[in-house]
């Protein structure tokens, strides 16, 4: 039996045990529905294989030699991470979209005497509802930006706003990247993978409440905002912190403890700075991290490179609708930022 899905929302309605995508490890690498388990029945040089007899000798030799790897393969699933399964489990299963591969594994485990349901378009139907989100579909809520300079603690006091009755969608933890230079977080999903999770999370918002978003630029890493969320975000109203440089560099030091505990790292992402900037302060920003001296560094790099380029971007743009100062950025500091951060948000929501 196939399900359809109608909607992002609909996938966890049913109450499946497991989803299972049966697409090979690369297909899965790339995107795959929330929560699903990787159990191919063809691995990636097997598919290459049977789409070559399919062309070069015949539809049947396909099928055919298909037919025996997926059955080698299912067995190999059935010992292996289904083997604890109870006679009660109830997976769904799904393909790329033509449902040869979901359907053979599908019958299976049906024989078996489980209830398995398969879905129908397999996943190119999951992604087309993706696309309809976050391409043909504009943002459910009024958007708001929590813009400030750099070291502004902006990410974390936007994952403390839900706790203030606001809503959030933090696009860097999405994305696995800070936004900078020094943002890598190690690596990111694909385009697709990062769609599908905005798509879910811009799904699941209350049309009658803002939304906060980070200021961005347009990619984030390698991961691109969508166009109907990023011209949301330029034409919304910004709420911005506005906090003294040492209490940034303070932030930042401690906010990036995962590279600083790599001097070599750190000195060498300095050096990609290298054609903005003058060798002699390349080489006395590399001293610093080779030293230890983060919080200099830090300070440093603010004033020589970030807030002079994002001064330049924020000057051509409307002043901000709400400013919140903070002098400490510290741990403590943070969900009173917070608190005040949402009271003007929700204070924008009823002008």
């Amino acid at each position: 039996m196939a399900i359809t899905l109608t909607s992002l929302t609909d996938l966890s309605a049913p109450g499946f045990d497991d989803i299972i995508d049966v697409r090979s490890p690369a297909e899965y690498a790339e995107d795959h529905l929330p929560g699903a388990i990787s159990l191919p029945v063809l691995d990636d040089e097997e598919r290459a294989r049977v789409g070559t007899i399919y062309k070069q000798v015949s539809p049947f030799t396909a099928r055919k030699v298909g037919a025996a790897l997926v059955a080698k393969n299912a067995a190999r699933h059935l010992e292996g991470p289904l083997a604890d399964r109870p006679g009660g489990w109830r997976p769904l299963v799904y393909c790329w979209r033509g449902g040869q591969r979901s359907g053979s594994f599908a019958t299976i485990l049906s024989q078996i005497g489980w209830r398995v349901e398969t879905l129908a378009g397999g996943y190119k139907a999951w992604r087309a509802l993706v696309v309809r989100e976050v391409y043909d579909t504009p943002v459910r809520a009024p958007v708001v930006v929590l813009d400030g300079n750099t070291g502004s603690a902006k990410t974390e006091v936007l994952n403390l706003l839900p706790g203030f009755g606001v809503q959030a969608i933090d696009l860097e933890g999405l994305a696995r990247h800070r936004g900078s230079l020094f943002g890598a977080l190690g690596p990111q999903p694909s385009q697709k993978a990062f769609e599908a999770a905005l798509a879910q999370v811009l799904a699941g918002l209350d049309p009658a409440r803002p939304v906060v978003v980070e200021a961005e630029s347009s990619k984030i890493g390698n991961c691109r905002l969508p166009p109907m969320l990023w011209k949301a975000m330029v034409a919304a109203p910004r709420v911005a912190i506005a906090a003294p440089r040492s209490a940034r560099a303070a932030y930042l030091a401690r906010a990036y403890a995962d590279l600083t505990a790599d001097r070599v790292r750190l000195g060498q992402v300095v050096g990609l700075l290298q054609p903005l900037h003058p060798r002699e302060v390349i080489a006395d920003w590399q001293a610093m991290a080779a030293a230890g001296a983060f919080e200099v560094l830090a300070d440093s790099l603010m004033e020589r490179h970030y807030d002079p380029r994002y001064g330049r971007h924020r000057a051509r743009m409307p002043a901000p609708a709400a400013e919140v100062t903070a002098d400490r950025l510290a741990p403590g500091d943070l969900p009173g930022l917070a608190a005040r951060i949402a009271e003007a948000v929700l204070g924008l929501a009823k002008v």
